[in-house]
């Protein structure tokens, strides 16, 4: 054994690729006979596995008869004769009898360092009616296949792993031969190798036949040869091409302009005295290297790898470059080149050099720069004006139109800038304007453009896009940068903006429309409240219209009586009961028709209106629950939906308990349902209130239960009665597993906190008999009613149902 480690020590010393390949082969053909072998292993554990639990079946179909007719019979000795044979059968250790209601029969010992195999099967007597008698327990070790199991595993890995290391060696020797031993061969001619011995060819102890002269091995000696000639005349031509650089070097040392000459890889040979009294860099220090890369910062060196990339394209298509370049200076300052760059070529027409000619503007491009940014850019806040954002936006769609993306145009307008300039001062308005410029900027991209038109108003465009809702995402953070105050002579103001968004080239594919139809939804969004933003449309005119009406007329409809409620009921699952019902608003105008909630509800709540609406929603709510009390005789509850605009208004409270008490309703007949999204604002004022409503008598529901983020650490916290399962979930509860899984989650969740469970939009009687199998306490839906009028209401629960308040 001493021996073997020992060769196989000089084997990796002498040959290392060869140890590596032996190791390879070895790790990976035992990966995979490990691989194939457990498999085998498992397949012949799995079968005698089953065969167990076979057998197990086998006794349980063949004694389960007899075993039942002896407990009916009692006959304890044919029993114990029963089970004493399957004991007896192979693999089987352990019985244990328990006989309904108390008795027990075990015999047998289950192994306690083993594996087992349990089975266990109901014993029982039809009569006249099934009895069950008792249960059987039969418990079977897997010691003799584990021990098997054992066996194959050592006889296995010790035959692979034999025949593998004497396949893998055999491999090896023959790669060593053949192989290997050229390869060092070729290793010491490559150390040795010079350009004092280029005369010497690289040759392999090997025979010169037709095939080793065209395997690999004969093509890397050749291109060691072949290499090696051509080094021999590169060197002679280099003698000759340094001897023309010499005399070049003499004529235009005294060059009055800077004066570089790289070779044909470009690295530089040469550097007049100019170059070196303009940059600080001596011929020594950039000897060798790229005109592009001495300076050392890295951000530099690779705008000007670029740059350089470009040069050296067009002097090999046009056989001059000629432009403006940033360069440094040793000591890092800055400064602007006139570079004229030619080849220097020989007799062929191939460049072997290139001339580089530099001359310091650096004054000149000061004062262009200066006036160029005086007629491009707002003197104010340093953004572009309106001349140099025309000229981008026309730059950005032509790259659009190249490259087939969108523009995003961007109107912004300060909300009561006017205002804050005539009370405070133009100085306090152009520090404002310039703060508001940087916070804009600030939520813009490198590629992005934000100008100031004049004024208050303000133009971000957004070349590049591939989705018109990047626009919005742009939208909300600069609405949200806009949040905290200004600092104004030392006072905090709070401004917010406006913004219109138009998309080419949806909205338009001509920059002057573009920016009319951005103005357009700018506007737009200061009609909704501003502090906000809008896309445009072209019906925007029109559904602008259409809003101004409906809010005018909102705002009269409860002095107008225009409102009413319709009701849907609400049934115990299990028994069809009915016990309450939901209150819909609904707006019946006598130019618009009736319109349901989705109309008008987000335009109250924007507005404010919610408030008074919710509190006659939950006055006529109460009202309409003593009504049904007095003319049906039926204490039904009433559930009623609440804003969160209209839950967080400081009277609300008190608007709910003057509702209960004017209407001499029971606190308990009455149910607010909050939405999920609210109980997520997990604030002192939301705790206050719900308790204050809660210590009134008034049962709380969370609505639409699953649609927004989970609430469940919540719902434990705060003092809630019932929760809502949202539509969404039962409407496919019978076809969808997922539906059904999550639905019945929610009722067991609900349950374990104590909490009364109601399903929404239920549609069809299977979706009853599921709900009730679930033990789902409430539903509502168009099974059992649509929402209906006060009247047909009353109607409806004459004709279907009687109920009570719980």
């Amino acid at each position: 054994m001493s021996n073997l480690s020992t060769r196989l020590s000089q084997f990796k010393t002498s040959s290392p690729l060869s140890f590596r390949l032996l190791a390879y082969i070895l790790l990976f053909s035992s990966l995979f006979t490990l691989f194939a072998s457990a498999i085998q292993v498992y397949t012949d554990f799995r079968k005698d596995v089953s065969l167990v639990d076979e057998r197990m079946s086998v006794i349980e179909t063949s004694y389960a008869s007899s075993l039942s007719r002896s407990l009916w019979a009692l006959d304890q000795k044919l029993l114990q004769v029963q089970m004493e044979g399957i004991l007896s059968l192979p693999d089987i250790v352990h019985l244990r009898l328990k006989i309904y209601p108390d008795s027990e029969v075990v015999m047998g010992e289950v192994p306690r360092e083993t594996s087992t195999m349990t089975r266990t099967f109901v014993l029982t007597h039809e009569g006249d009616e099934l009895y069950k008698l008792g249960e059987l327990t039969i418990t079977a070790s897997l010691a003799d296949i584990y021990q098997d199991l054992r066996r194959k595993v050592l006889v296995i890995l010790t035959t692979q792993f034999f025949k593998t290391f004497f396949i893998s060696v055999l491999i090896i020797w023959v790669f060593q031969y053949f192989v290997t031993r050229h390869l060092t061969t070729m290793a010491q001619y490559a150390r040795s190798f010079s350009l004092r011995n280029l005369q010497q060819p690289l040759a392999l102890d090997r025979p010169d036949t037709e095939v080793n002269r065209r395997d690999e091995l004969s093509q890397v000696v050749d291109a060691f040869n072949q290499m090696r000639e051509r080094l021999n005349e590169d060197m002679q031509r280099q003698e000759e091409d340094a001897s023309e650089i010499r005399k070049l070097s003499l004529a235009i040392e005294q060059s009055p302009s800077s004066v570089i000459i790289c070779d044909r890889h470009w690295h530089i040979e040469f550097a007049n005295h100019k170059f070196s009294q303009l940059t600080g860099f001596t011929l020594g220090e950039i000897r060798g290297k790229h005109p592009g890369m001495l300076t050392s910062d890295t951000f530099s060196q690779r705008e000007n790898q670029q740059l350089w990339q470009n040069v050296r394209l067009q002097v090999q298509r046009v056989g001059v470059w000629q432009g403006e370049i940033n360069s440094a200076r040793r000591s890092g300052e800055r400064f602007w080149e006139q570079v004229i760059v030619t080849p220097i070529k020989d007799v062929d027409g191939n460049p072997t050099h290139y001339l580089i000619l530099g001359e310091d503007i650096s004054i000149r491009k000061r004062y262009e720069q200066q006036l160029l940014r005086q007629a491009n850019y707002d003197i104010l806040t340093g953004l572009p004006n309106r001349m140099l954002a025309l000229d981008r936006l026309k730059l950005a769609l032509a790259q659009a139109r190249r490259e087939e993306t969108l523009v995003g145009v961007m109107f912004l307008d300060l909300d009561n800038f006017k205002h804050i300039n005539d009370t405070m001062g133009h100085e306090a308005g152009d520090n404002l304007l310039i703060e508001a410029s940087r916070r804009i900027s600030s939520c813009l991209r490198g590629t992005s453009t934000v100008a100031r038109l004049g004024g208050d108003e303000f133009l971000v465009i957004l070349p590049g896009l591939h989705e018109p809702d990047a626009t919005e995402q742009v939208g909300d953070r600069i609405l949200q940068t806009f949040a905290p105050p200004f600092q104004l002579n030392g006072q905090e103001v709070f401004v917010s903006t406006s913004i219109g968004i138009a998309i080419y080239p949806t909205d338009s594919d001509n920059s002057g429309n573009l920016l009319q139809h951005a103005d357009a939804a700018m506007y737009q969004a200061k009609s909704k409240g501003k502090s906000a933003y809008e896309r445009f449309a072209p019906e925007m005119k029109e559904v602008s219209h259409e809003r101004l009406q409906i809010e005018s007329r909102l705002r009269r409809a409860l002095e107008l009586d225009e409102f009413e409620l319709y009701f849907q009921p609400i049934v115990e699952t299990a028994s069809g009961q009915l016990i309450g019902a939901e209150a819909l608003i609904r707006w019946n105008s006598p130019t618009m028709g009736l319109m349901m909630p989705d109309k008008f509800i987000p335009l109250a709540e924007e507005t404010g209106l919610i408030i008074p609406i919710g509190e006659w929603v939950i006055q006529q709510a109460c009202a309409a629950a003593r009504q049904w009390h007095e003319t049906t005789g039926l204490k039904l509850s009433i559930a009623v939906n609440v804003s969160p605009r209209q839950f967080r208004d400081p009277s609300f409270v008190d608007a709910v308990s003057r509702a209960v008490s004017e209407q001499r309703l029971d606190p308990a007949c009455l149910e607010l349902e909050i939405t999920e999204r609210l109980i997520l604002d997990n604030t002192i004022e939301t705790a206050d209130i719900l308790r204050r409503l809660d210590e009134m008598g008034v049962r709380l529901s969370v609505d639409d239960f699953g649609t927004g983020y989970s609430a469940l650490s919540y719902l434990k916290s705060y003092p809630f009665d019932t929760l809502k399962i949202d539509k969404s979930f039962i409407r496919d509860v019978m076809i969808e597993p997922g539906d059904a899984a999550l639905v019945r989650a929610i009722i067991n969740m609900a349950h374990s906190l104590e909490l009364q469970v109601i399903a929404e939009g239920v549609e069809e009687e299977a979706q009853t008999h599921f709900l009730q199998a679930q033990g789902c306490d409430y539903a509502q839906g168009y099974f059992y009613s649509r929402p209906a009028s006060a009247d047909s209401f009353v109607e409806w629960i004459r004709n279907n149902h009687r109920a009570s308040c719980t």
